[in-house]
């Protein structure tokens, strides 16, 4: 993940097993919603903690080349973007409320990565799945360009939602399975030091 980490996570990451095509669709009455903000580890965290939103799946998001692995999307070559998939019940948590997430967890002034992790592989984006998402996400973001508490424009790309391919399992819930290593990378990455910049203090 980046260059932060390579040297600790080549070892259990290259081993994992080839990442697998579109996740399974959502039950009934629950919908899907798709974020790219740089590294796929730290975007999960942030939804699972919401009530309302049932799973979170690290994979790739619009590009060319079909079921990619980790390793060839790093390359920057495949089109592809790390993302997260989030399943919710939209009668616990609105749409709209996953994008206030996804703003404060982001540098929507960066279009050609996230923190230290420089690339297209890394370009942050809002992959919506039906218009009534489309509509949502770009009136959030207007809204965002009118209100930000910093001076650069916000870049992030709307685009409609694409196939999700899983990445490996080494990457699902990274940092549950791997708390220190993630620490290390999501720290050394400045990732948290970059968002109170842009945000303010995190509360709690």
């Amino acid at each position: 993940m980046g260059r932060i980490l390579a040297a600790l996570a080549l070892a259990t990451i290259c081993i994992a097993a080839p990442a697998g095509a579109q996740s399974p669709a959502a039950n009934p009455g629950l919908a899907k919603a798709t974020f790219a903000g740089g590294c796929f580890w730290c975007m999960e965290p942030p939804y699972d903690k919401l009530d309302g939103v049932v799973s979170t799946t690290s994979g790739f998001i619009g590009g060319h080349k079909p079921n990619p692995t980790y390793r060839e999307v790093t390359t920057g070559t495949t089109g592809h973007t790390e993302a997260v998939e989030v399943v919710y019940d939209p009668r616990k948590v609105s749409y709209e409320k996953l994008l206030e997430v996804y703003w404060v967890n982001v540098d929507p002034t960066d279009a050609f990565g996230q923190f230290c992790d420089r690339g297209p592989q890394y370009r942050p984006g809002i992959f919506v799945h039906d218009a009534a998402q489309r509509r949502a996400a770009e009136a959030s973001k207007a809204a965002l360009a009118k209100k930000k508490p910093f001076a650069a424009p916000v870049v992030v790309e709307i685009a409609d939602a694409t196939t999700f391919y899983r990445a490996e399992e080494g990457h699902q819930d990274y940092y549950v399975k791997n708390p220190i290593r993630y620490k290390f990378y999501r720290t050394g990455c400045g990732r948290d030091a970059r968002l109170e910049q842009l945000w303010g203090k995190a509360p709690g």
